[in-house]
């Protein structure tokens, strides 16, 4: 059994060595695996430092994150294929606790999301009590295309990921890949992900440029139940809450006036009970924290739909 690597790159010469640094240190034999990493077309020396390593290095400016690592697996010899990000580091242990699936065809896909970095900001923490798993291994809609695994096959089986999506392309392939098994995460299969945003100023930016194209998934893969939540944000925020607020105005209600605050609210303690069901924290000034940076991530996902308007 081969495993191919792949790792597309844009710019990543801050972050590109210690993420080729930590595969070849992997507890796992190196003759049973390649890495292929897929430029984007780079201006800085990302190029010259994975020439620095044993890899194989395909260049094209013109592709989309999709593109790039369908591009990959198109080059890739592996029977399986492992998708992981340039500014990620994985775990010495990663292959070998991501073998276990190998052989297990029930199972489609695999992987974890990312763990934030030791010296996380607060928002990089606070956000992550959404993200973390409530259990060690557990069955998922999606996974991250930043840590994934898939079988080679089933991956051409399915046309790999969507090149016309800009975003959520992660999520559009899990729900289509589902079709042959269940969907594992397992947080022993463990990567870093230094990327994440790390201030809110950042977090809005990337939470924008996520919500755009959530539409033209479903045009993919077709519209799954879980995904009314945050389709339902946009119109909830932008023309439910509003037209509400706007009402009572008129009316000067005060009665009127509490029911709308309280509809505010209730998403942001939707998301709150959710996080403390997964018992991954029980800090009341932490959960308040949450409750700042959910009014973030919803204006962020309204603006995006008008962006995508």
């Amino acid at each position: 059994m081969v495993i191919s690597i792949i790792i597309p790159a844009f710019n990543e010469e801050k972050n590109i060595s210690m993420c080729l640094e930590s595969i070849f240190r992997l507890n796992y034999p190196q003759d049973r695996f390649e890495v292929i990493v897929v430029d984007n077309g780079s201006t800085d020396r990302t190029r010259d430092i994975v020439g620095e390593y044993n890899v194989s290095l395909v260049v094209d400016d013109e592709k989309n994150v999709s593109g790039l690592r369908n591009l990959g697996a198109c080059l890739a010899k592996g029977n399986i294929l492992a998708f992981v990000d340039a500014d990620c580091i994985v775990s010495a242990d990663w292959l070998k606790n991501a073998e276990k699936y190998f052989y297990s065809l029930e199972i489609a896909a695999w992987g974890a999301p990312p763990v934030i970095p030791e010296n996380a900001t607060w928002v990089q923490t606070t956000w992550y009590l959404v993200r973390q798993k409530e259990k060690e291994v557990q069955e998922v809609e999606w996974l991250e295309s930043m840590n994934l695994f898939v079988r080679s096959h089933l991956f051409n089986e399915i046309g790999g990921f969507n090149p016309g999506l800009i975003t959520a392309e992660d999520v559009d392939f899990s729900y289509r890949i589902s079709k042959f098994g269940t969907i594992v995460s397992d947080s022993n299969i463990k990567v870093v992900h230094r990327g994440e945003a790390a201030t809110i100023k950042e977090f809005f930016r990337k939470e924008v440029w996520r919500g755009i194209g959530n539409f033209s998934g479903i045009k993919s893969h077709g519209l799954k139940f879980k995904e009314l939540s945050s389709l339902g944000i946009p119109i909830y925020f932008g023309l439910v809450v509003p037209s509400l607020f706007l009402y009572s105005m008129v009316t000067q209600s005060q009665l009127l006036n509490v029911g709308v605050f309280m509809l505010y609210l209730c998403p942001s303690l939707i998301v709150l009970w959710k996080v403390l069901k997964k018992k991954v924290t029980r800090s009341i000034a932490r959960l308040l924290i949450l409750m700042v940076l959910l009014q973030a991530y919803f204006f962020a996902r309204t603006i995006a739909v008008l962006k995508d308007a």
